[in-house]
C-alpha cells in the first residue's frame, strides 16, 4: 500500500523593494526647448555675421534707445541728458554712446568709398571694352593687364621679347607703346581719381652697377616718359599724383627676375582712401621739425597754408634797393 506524501511545498518569491517608476516624456520637452533655443542663438549669430557694418550700427542704436523715447518718439539716446543703462559717463564721450555726428560721418565715408569702388569697376569695364573694340589696343591685348588692388585700378603694360616698349637701356618710347599710352590717356579722364605711374625693369644691370646711371634712374625716366605720352594723348596734366622708379625691386615673376615681362609700366587709378593717405603723408611731412617741441609744432594744415602764402617784401636797411630795370 503506497504512502501518501503530506509535506507542504512552499515557494518563496523575492519581491523588489522599490520598483521602477514611469517618468513620462517631460524631459523630451525640455530637451526640445534647449535645441530650439540653440538653433535660434546660432541663427542670430549667422545673421549678424552677414549684415554690413553700417547696418549693424543702426541695430545697435535701436537697442540703445530708451523705452520712453521708443514709445513717445524723440531724439535717440546719444542726445539725451540722462544716461541710459550701459552707456558712458557722458553721452558725448566716445567710450559711451557713439555720437550721432560721428556715426553720420562714418556712414557718409562708407557710402563715398562704395561709390568710389563702383566708379573704378565701371572704368575697368570701359577699358576692357575699349581694348576689345579699339583696333590699336586689341593687337596688344596680351601685354595689357588690368586688375583691382588695394590702392585702386591697376593697368600694367608689360614688355615682350618680340615687342619691347622702350629702347634697350634707354627711356625712348617705342612707336607701339606710344600708341597704347595715347589711346589710354583720354579714357582716364572719365573719372576724377588721380593716377600713379611706376616704372619697373628686369634684374639686368648696367656695366657700372649701381654706382652711376642704373635701373633706378631708368625706371623713373621710363615712368616719366609714359606720363608725357599720356598727356600728349589727351589726359589732363593735373591727374598725375606721383611717379615712381622701382627698378627690379618688385618683379612680376619672382623666380625669374631677368624675364622680359618684369619690364613694365604700372598705371594705378588711385581710390579715394589711397589719395587721402598720400595727402596726409605729405601734410605730415611739414611737421617733421628735427629737435622741435611737438606741442609747439603747428598743425600740418597751418604749415601748408603758411607756405602757400606769398611772401611780403620788406626793405632791408643793410642793402640798398636795386635801381629799376636792374637785378640784384
Amino acid at each position: 500500500m503506497s504512502t501518501v506524501n503530506h509535506h507542504r511545498v512552499v515557494v518563496r518569491r523575492k519581491k523588489s523593494r522599490g520598483g521602477a517608476k514611469h517618468h513620462g516624456g517631460s524631459w523630451k520637452i525640455a530637451y526640445a526647448d534647449f535645441i530650439t533655443a540653440m538653433m535660434a542663438f546660432f541663427l542670430v549669430l549667422w545673421l549678424i555675421s552677414i549684415v554690413p557694418r553700417e547696418e549693424l550700427k543702426g541695430i545697435a542704436d535701436y537697442f540703445r534707445m530708451p523705452l520712453r523715447v521708443a514709445i513717445e518718439g524723440g531724439a535717440q539716446s546719444a542726445s539725451q541728458q540722462s544716461i541710459p543703462p550701459g552707456g558712458g559717463q557722458d553721452p558725448l564721450r566716445d567710450d559711451g554712446d557713439v555720437r550721432r555726428a560721428q556715426g553720420a560721418r562714418i556712414q557718409a565715408q562708407s557710402d563715398a568709398e562704395r561709390r568710389d569702388t563702383r566708379g573704378l569697376e565701371a572704368l575697368k569695364q570701359r577699358l576692357e571694352n575699349l581694348i576689345e573694340t579699339n583696333p590699336v589696343l586689341k593687337n596688344f591685348r596680351p601685354q595689357l593687364l588690368i586688375d583691382m588692388t588695394t590702392e585702386g585700378l591697376r593697368i600694367q603694360i608689360v614688355d615682350n621679347q618680340n615687342r619691347p616698349m622702350f629702347a634697350t637701356g634707354r627711356a625712348d618710347v617705342q612707336p607701339y607703346m606710344r600708341d597704347i599710352l595715347r589711346e589710354l590717356g583720354p579714357a582716364l579722364n572719365d573719372i576724377p581719381n588721380l593716377v600713379s605711374i611706376a616704372g619697373h625693369t628686369d634684374a639686368v644691370q648696367y656695366a657700372r652697377g649701381e654706382k652711376a646711371y642704373s635701373n633706378w634712374e631708368l625706371s623713373a625716366d621710363r615712368a616719366n616718359a609714359s606720363r608725357q605720352e599720356l598727356v600728349a594723348g589727351g589726359m589732363h596734366e593735373g591727374k598725375i599724383a606721383r611717379i615712381q622708379g622701382l627698378a627690379a625691386s618688385m618683379s612680376l615673376i619672382k623666380d625669374d627676375p631677368f624675364a622680359a615681362v618684369n619690364r613694365r609700366i604700372s598705371l594705378v587709378v588711385l581710390n579715394q582712401r589711397t589719395q587721402r593717405r598720400i595727402e596726409a603723408e605729405n601734410a605730415a611731412a611739414a611737421n617733421a621739425t628735427p629737435g622741435g617741441d611737438p606741442a609747439a609744432t603747428p598743425s600740418a594744415l597751418e604749415t601748408v597754408e603758411s607756405l602757400a602764402r606769398p611772401p611780403q617784401a620788406q626793405p632791408s636797411p643793410s642793402s640798398p634797393r636795386a635801381p629799376s630795370g636792374e637785378t640784384q
